[in-house]
């Protein structure tokens, strides 16, 4: 109930796409990538397509978060082609089963006009990540299917890594992650073979390794291939991300949880999103205020 009452309260306050994002705007504090997939299928491991894109919730509230906070969401993605959310995501259950709440997102999302001509990748690698504060890299399939192994977001992430800019990402994009290794095709490739010998070799000098994080669990991937996928998946995101050396922590599932480890901060799953939210924009707030040159770890 208390979820449903600040998910309520956060879409009540503000809701117009066009006028978050000209107070951002106006306000200056800073630009935020967001991170999306170009994908629109997951291939599953018997070769059927399952039509996807991002979680609706898990892209919608932290950008209204950011929006509401006075940054400005700037969103990319690998080809610069439209996205859209997974169909299974405009559901009111993701909203504290107020349908109101719903139908208002689905507008504020419709209201973002960048959102249908996203920036590449390869651009914001070109450009460098000075003019960015964080970056966020919502869930939904879709990351498993090209964020992986984007040779281009693994630039984008080592740059932030290194900068200890604050870095976001909720349900299966920590999975994007993993395109930080410095041969992330032949990582995934691994993981789908289930080679482990070339997973240890392959996984060395990841920047990620040690962090405490969080990623969907594989008893929610479990329960999402019997009631949602009708199939499976090649590997689980919290087995991929501990072959690359992360520490998984995972909570029951469906139970909201957020992981900050530094400038990391990731969340579980869609019921994750306000926390989620809330955490980053803090984090945020606090990366502002720590002095150029000085650790925010």
């Amino acid at each position: 109930m208390l979820r449903g009452i600040i998910t309520t309260l956060l879409f009540a306050l503000t809701f117009c796409g066009f006028t978050l994002q000209a107070t951002a705007q106006s306000h200056g504090k800073g630009r935020v990538l967001v991170v999306l997939s170009s994908a629109h299928t997951l291939t599953l491991r018997d070769g059927r397509q399952y039509p996807t894109g991002f979680y609706l919730n898990e892209f919608a509230v932290p950008v209204e978060a950011l929006i509401q906070a006075g940054y400005e969401p700037v969103f990319a993605n690998p080809q610069g082609n439209a996205v859209t959310w997974d169909a299974h995501s405009a559901s009111a259950r993701y909203f504290g089963g107020n349908e109101k709440i719903l139908q208002d997102t689905i507008q504020f999302v419709k209201g973002l006009d960048s959102l249908r001509h996203p920036r590449t990748l390869a651009s914001v690698h070109a450009e460098g990540i000075d003019t960015y504060v964080g970056m966020i890299v919502p869930g939904g399939h879709a990351p498993l299917e090209d964020l992986m192994t984007d040779p281009d977001l693994g630039h984008i992430l080592r740059a932030f890594h290194n900068a200890g800019k604050t870095t976001g990402l909720i349900c299966h994009g920590p999975v994007a992650l993993a395109s930080s290794l410095e041969n992330a095709r032949g990582f995934h490739a691994a993981l789908v073979a289930g080679d482990t010998h070339a997973l240890r070799r392959l996984a060395a000098g990841w920047p990620y390794a040690g962090y405490h994080m969080t990623v969907f669990s594989i008893p929610e991937e479990q329960f999402a291939e019997t009631h949602q996928l009708n199939g499976h998946v090649f590997f689980y995101p919290a087995t991929a991300l501990a072959d690359a050396g992360a520490i998984v922590e995972t909570a029951k599932i469906w139970t909201p949880k957020v992981v900050t480890d530094r400038e990391l901060i990731t969340a579980q799953q869609p019921f994750s999103d306000t926390d989620f939210s809330a955490a980053f924009v803090k984090a945020l707030d606090n990366q502002s205020k720590t002095p150029r040159g000085t650790s925010s770890r």
